[in-house]
């Protein structure tokens, strides 16, 4: 496949409100990029305050009948949703993966994982029954109910641009919510199909709402009073401002941020094991994930020697190509300037005295010189004082850091500022048990290098990877997005008690 092939023209993408496509009024429009080519392939409109007002107003309004609704009859919705995802997969990894740079086959993983968490909520019906206590006291019992909380929303990052608005509106829409979804303006097109598959398997028009916008349309959700949570992913910093503005104004807030994920490599593990293990965990979807393992942590320098060995015979075997290409291992970044701050990353390591034992820079991939690549960088004896170590690079960079012994290695992640995801690659039984006891991350692998749950366990970091109370799928979903009401009831039984100026008690 050459250049010549991508089709030059720009389109210009919509909103989805109210159950059909509309055209943004500000103005104000964003560039969709081709990170094959470098092209802008689209445009996105960005809402302003007034229209992302309309949409809370048409969303508010659609949310009363759909809260009606029977968990059962919403959950066949899901269902049909399903088959519908099933039936366009080809075409909507294709777009996911001209949009954002992923291979194909890694889109369709996209795809599945968010998938996985919609099969979850299909069992809303059984998730959102409520508790009942007979007889607390005489004649009286207590029961309690799980409801909606109204118009909730999500703003999801570039780089799962199926997954995480997945993970987000289908255990919100179960739950009888009105979804506001704001993607990424760098790949909303999957997003925007994703809405219009929902309309098709039946969803009533109005609950699932995609707004693309900006800073001015997250301001405008997170002021609203109409808007009861706010789910978000992407940068520590814009996580941590979601989070504080949102709880300031009342609001449910679950906000996911950085990270830096380490892999502890002991002794008597299988080096070959590990090497492919990190070779696809660092560099898979070109480093743009925020469960990519990024730091290597071999035990021992004997360990160290040799794993840093098997790791630059295998990065300097990878395939960088087109994203639409079956060969490629992982296709472009999705900007320009996510190329260059990840080069200036490198910059920085090699000035700092880290060793690089191969550098990515400069990578030209044949017909696409203009494309967003950037190849695979290694990095060896990186020290816990360097920028490069401590702060998240995401893009295609893995970096060593030798441990002397045990545990140290489990003192690196457990100390460091992200507390994603860690994994630890052992034979010892009794290792990795006390290392899933102590480690201080929130998430962690054991022979296993993206320890992302299954769709019903919970997803979610600890330190400044994640702000609020609540996760990301599983049971916490449900939690987050509905209110607990508790009723205490006794009938009348013709027993005169008299008034009772007390505390009442009733066991």
């Amino acid at each position: 496949m050459t250049q010549e092939m991508i089709s030059s023209k720009v389109r210009d993408l919509t909103h989805f409100v109210g159950g059909k496509h509309v055209e943004g009024t500000s103005g104000r429009f964003g560039d969709v990029y081709d990170p094959n080519t470098g092209e802008v392939q689209a445009r996105v409109p960005l809402a302003n305050l007034a229209e992302m007002t309309a949409v809370i107003d048409n969303a508010a309004a659609a949310q009363i009948g759909w809260a009606k609704t029977n968990p059962q009859r919403r959950a066949r919705v899901l269902m049909r949703f399903l088959e519908l995802v099933r039936d366009n997969v080809d075409e909507l990894a294709r777009t996911l993966s001209s949009e954002h740079g992923k291979t194909v086959e890694d889109a369709k993983g996209d795809i599945q994982r968010g998938v996985e968490v919609i099969e979850f909520a299909i069992g809303a019906p059984h998730l959102l029954k409520g508790e009942y206590s007979s007889s607390v006291g005489t004649g009286v019992d207590v029961y309690s109910m799980r409801q909606p909380l109204g118009v909730v929303a999500g703003i999801t990052p570039f780089n799962f641009p199926a997954m995480i608005p997945l993970w987000k509106m289908g255990p919100a829409i179960a739950a009888g919510n009105a979804f506001i979804l704001k993607p990424s303006e760098r790949d909303p097109s999957v997003p925007l199909r994703l809405a219009e598959l929902f309309l098709e398997a039946g969803l009533p028009a109005g609950i699932l709402n995609v707004v693309n916008s900006d800073k001015e349309g997250v301001d405008a959700l997170l002021n609203d009073d109409r808007v009861m949570a706010i789910g978000f992913v992407g940068s520590t910093p814009i996580a941590q401002y979601i989070y504080e503005t949102a709880a300031k104004n009342g609001k449910r807030a679950q906000c996911f941020g950085g990270a830096k994920n380490h892999m502890i490599v002991m002794p008597d593990a299988d080096l070959d094991q590990v090497a492919d293990a990190l070779i696809g965990a660092g560099y898979g979807s070109a480093g743009e994930r925020c469960m990519a393992i990024s730091v290597a942590v071999p035990v021992g320098e004997a360990t160290a020697d040799a794993l840093a060995a098997k790791l630059t015979e295998r990065v300097n075997q990878l395939t960088i190509g087109n994203s639409l290409d079956p060969k490629a291992d992982y296709g472009p970044l999705v900007s320009r300037a996510a190329v260059e701050r990840v080069t200036a990353a490198i910059q920085k390591g090699v000035d700092d005295g880290a060793e690089l034992l191969a550098d990515g820079r400069g990578h030209v991939v044949p017909g696409y010189e203009n494309g967003f690549f950037l190849g695979p960088t290694l990095f060896d004896h990186v020290t816990t004082d360097m920028e490069l170590y401590q702060e998240e690079i995401f893009g295609p960079v893995l970096i060593i850091t030798r441990a002397a012994d045990y545990e140290e290695a489990l003192r690196l992640p457990s100390e460091h500022k992200y507390g994603n995801g860690v994994a630890i690659f052992t034979r010892d039984g009794d290792t990795a048990r006390d290392f899933t006891e102590r480690v201080n991350t929130g998430m962690v692998g054991v022979n296993v290098p993206i320890p992302v749950p299954i769709g019903y366990h919970t997803f979610g970091g600890w330190k400044s990877s994640g702000f609020g109370d609540l996760n990301q799928h599983g049971p916490d979903s449900f939690r987050f997005y509905t209110k607990t009401k508790t009723v205490t009831q006794r009938w009348p039984s013709g027993l005169k008690e008299g008034a009772s100026f007390v505390m009442p008690l009733m066991g």
